[in-house]
């Protein structure tokens, strides 16, 4: 192959998406978040006050179920790497994956009424065969943005589409649930047909999702070469931007697991109305969506790197006025509006971070494993969610908090304004830290020059 053609394939992978693979690409983050923000929003709650299940017991099986569910995402992430058909490696399993992903969900949200026994058992089962299914169709849906294209501004809009059709799916599932509810008769089987719904609108996503994309980049799957997993681990760990970025992912996910399970409690006991919790995941998800959608001059114009900093200084920037009057409810509601579109930023470029990660770790070591990559860094995500639910069941436990009473005692109160607050200003700084040595933004043009050098010695 001559040089000048080989440059020509080159460029292939770097042209600018149509707008309805990038369309198809977010409907894949709807599906997924029809489910995800269920569980953020809402399940803890369920699980507390419909279930009636002590939230310590709660906050353990989640924790415990994250870190099994560790040991599948990486799992997965090998199935990927070594998936070889026609629709690609990663496309497959969109489709394979929906309905059973669907089926658990719903499952999920039907705990019987049995004893305490019981009802733990069948929780732990369907919530790990939620995040088992979960990582199955989320591992490859993830590694789908990195063999889409290796350009990064493309990537960066891949991202944000991506955000901004799981923040609307969020929106839904946060503010139409209990109304929805409301609706099928307000019992506890209400919540089964509620997600019956939704998961049957979640698997026409995923049709679409795998319809509307097509893997270009890596080699023909018929020609490529099987990497060992031990290659591919020890690749990995010497990949130092995909430490930062997993360990940025799993801090943001503690905060999200913070801010959104912790909005009912906080409504229906700090500010005497638990409607009120619809009202702040608008305030939130709104402006988030808008902050989205006009993010992307943004990020071509400082880079991804600075419009994370850029949104965790603006949250902890809400904290801090918040810390003001914590009981005032236009205080708290006009505070999410600004942190909406603080978390806008953050998560606009966190899973473009993750993508530029492939492309270093191939530069590094020569091996490129997208779905190892995107599976251990879902686990650092999962392990953070697991962690947050963790820590709003423990402390509220601590704090004596008890869903079967109308009035909860002034220690639980208090551990509600903990999580609410405190938790989430330590969260922020956190981030902050994390971002002081990641450089990957500057360094990534000459990578990919790099490594087409690389293919073009190859080939010649």
């Amino acid at each position: 192959m001559s040089i000048a053609l080989k440059m020509k394939n080159c460029k292939a992978v770097t042209n600018g998406l149509s707008l309805s693979s990038k369309v198809a690409y977010g409907c894949g983050d709807a599906a997924c978040n029809v489910v995800w923000g269920a569980m953020s929003a809402w399940l803890m709650y369920y699980y507390t006050n419909v279930a009636h299940v002590s939230a310590l017991s709660i906050g353990t099986i989640m924790l415990l179920s994250r870190i099994i569910d560790g040991f599948t995402d990486i799992i997965m992430g090998i199935i990927v790497d070594k998936t070889k058909s026609k629709h690609g490696k990663a496309r497959p399993w969109l489709l394979r994956m929906a309905i059973p992903f669907a089926i658990a969900t719903v499952a999920m949200f039907s705990v019987p009424e049995s004893d305490n026994t019981i009802k733990l058992i069948y929780i732990f089962v369907t919530y790990n065969l939620v995040n088992t299914f979960y990582t199955g169709i989320n591992v490859p849906y993830g590694a789908l943005s990195s063999l889409m294209t290796q350009d990064q501004y493309e990537r960066s809009l891949l991202n944000i589409y991506r955000i901004v059709f799981a923040q609307i799916a969020n929106f839904i599932v946060a503010s139409m649930t209990m109304p929805l509810i409301q609706a099928l008769g307000g019992t506890r089987y209400s919540w089964s047909l509620a997600y019956a719904i939704f998961t049957a609108v979640a698997v026409g996503l995923f049709v679409i999702n795998f319809i509307g994309t097509k893997e270009v980049v890596g080699e023909d799957a018929s020609k490529r070469e099987d990497v060992p997993v031990k290659v591919g681990l020890k690749a990995l760990i010497t990949n130092k931007y995909w430490i930062i970025v997993t360990v940025l992912g799993a801090f943001t996910s503690i905060f999200n697991a913070l801010m959104i399970s912790v909005n009912t409690y906080y409504s229906e006991y700090i500010l005497n109305d638990v409607n009120i919790a619809s009202i702040l995941n608008s305030a939130y998800m709104v402006p988030m969506v808008i902050t989205l959608l006009c993010i992307a001059p943004l990020v071509k114009r400082i880079g991804k790197r600075y419009t994370n900093v850029l949104g965790w200084i603006v949250i902890l920037i809400s904290y801090l006025v918040l810390l003001i009057n914590p009981s005032n409810t236009m205080l708290v509601i006009g505070t999410s509006l600004l942190r909406g579109a603080g978390f806008a930023c953050v998560m606009g470029v966190q899973f473009a971070f993750i993508a530029d990660t492939v492309e270093y770790g191939q530069w590094k070591s020569n091996v490129r494993t997208e779905g190892l990559i995107f599976s251990a860094q879902s686990f650092g995500g999962k392990f953070g969610a697991g962690l947050g639910s963790a820590l709003v069941g423990g402390v509220l436990a601590m704090g004596a908090y008890d869903g079967a009473l109308s009035v909860q005692p002034d220690t639980a109160l208090m551990a509600i304004k903990v999580l609410y607050l405190i938790l989430p200003i330590a969260v922020a700084l956190i981030q902050l830290l994390l971002m002081i040595p990641y450089k990957l933004d500057k360094e990534y043009p000459q990578i990919i020059k790099d490594l087409k050098e690389r293919e073009l010695r190859r080939e010649l």
